[in-house]
């Protein structure tokens, strides 16, 4: 292997505003029978990455890419969604050059160890990760891809898995007639996660009223993104209909605003779908502070990859496929209307935009593409 510099970016798992950028030795690219390594081109940065260190040891998010020079397990690498090149190969069906789309740390480099190889995709086999959902073991072959387009990498890499959650919400509130609610109330309405969905139920047919909550400065934004009938700022919250039978939707995990809308909302809250935990520091009220009038059932913790097994399962490989891409193209379409993409270079710059999000000083419209 030629050499090379190999640098990884690593977040305090106790302390997701604490991060290090360290260099890491390249021989730990050393590769084993079958294996590739890939130099990471490119990686979006969302609010949803946020959701996977918060979420790391609940969910496993941690052990998808384990750190370097981590002794005492404090460190972790969040996954982010990017595309990447075949800079070396000990498999004889993939080639130096390809490219790849998928799940990736925020690092230069990364070996994997395909398994379950097609024209299309392969899966990642390494030992660490066979027990972790398999929707983000996947790697997308380019090559492979018919009707590839490069142009679109940037839209791909931050809104597929966001709108991919976006169906999965869309098809579980459907699949159950919305739990006969009047209005779906999406809290964190101008994050990316949400405009997919509300975009995603406006096209639908009997579909309940469409709230979206959100800050005072993003008010005019989400407005203006016509997906919802009603958009209420957090120091209004009794705007809200509490009469109506309602479906929360978080994409936030703010306690004190979940709280006041178990209070206000009381026996017409029918379900609490939580998706998102950007207000990482204020997450998931806990139980002592729900009415009793409120089942703790009616709350849960939304997967979609769970849902997307449920799919592939009920639909197949390709019904499923062929129901995300036309849901995903449609968003695509439309981000183009709202969506500014923006362009760090390297991640030395990566690292004052990473603390700006975390602390939540991002522009709603904002793309974030981190170029390596």
């Amino acid at each position: 292997m030629e050499c090379i510099v190999m640098r990884e970016f690593q977040t305090l798992k106790s302390d997701l505003n604490t991060t290090r950028l360290i260099e890491v030795n390249p021989n730990n690219l050393k590769l084993s029978d079958g294996e590739i390594t890939v130099k990471i081109e490119k990686f979006s940065f969302t609010s949803n990455n946020i959701t996977y260190g918060v979420a790391g040891d609940l969910i496993g998010y941690w052990n998808f890419f384990p750190s370097s020079d981590n002794a005492n397990n404090d460190w972790g690498c969040i996954p982010m969604w990017g595309f990447a090149r075949i800079t070396e190969s000990n498999n004889d069906t993939l080639s130096i050059g390809e490219r790849l789309f998928g799940y990736f740390p925020p690092s230069d480099y990364l070996n994997l160890n395909p398994i379950k190889i097609s024209k299309e995709n392969f899966i990642d086999g390494k030992t660490h990760r066979r027990e972790l959902p398999p929707v983000y073991n996947n790697y997308i072959r380019l090559s492979g891809e018919k009707n590839y387009d490069i142009e679109m990498d940037d839209i791909r890499a931050l809104l597929f898995p966001l709108h991919i959650t976006a169906f999965c919400l869309c098809d579980a509130l459907q699949d159950q007639s919305y739990f006969d609610a009047s209005q779906v109330i999406i809290i964190s309405a101008s994050s990316k996660t949400a405009i997919g969905l509300a975009q995603g139920l406006s096209d639908g047919v009997n579909t309940p009223k469409i709230i979206g909550l959100t800050s005072p400065s993003n008010l005019d934004f989400v407005k203006s993104l016509g997906c919802y009938d009603k958009v209420i700022t957090y120091n209004n919250l009794e705007e809200i209909s509490s009469s109506l039978g309602s479906v929360l939707v978080d994409m936030a995990g703010n306690k004190q605003i979940l709280n006041y809308l178990y209070k206000s909302l009381n026996s017409n809250m029918l379900k609490c779908l939580t998706v998102g935990m950007t207000h990482w520091d204020s997450v998931a009220p806990s139980n002592d502070l729900l009415p009793e009038a409120i089942a703790e059932e009616r709350t849960e913790f939304f997967f979609a990859p769970s849902h997307i097994q449920k799919r592939i399962a009920d639909w197949g490989h390709d019904g499923y496929n062929k129901k995300t891409n036309l849901f995903m193209n449609s968003r695509a379409i439309q981000s183009k209307e709202w969506m500014d993409i923006k362009d760090i270079r390297g991640l030395d710059s990566f690292v004052s935009t990473y603390s700006n999000v975390v602390k939540g000083k991002i522009n709603p419209n904002e793309g974030i593409i981190v170029t390596l």
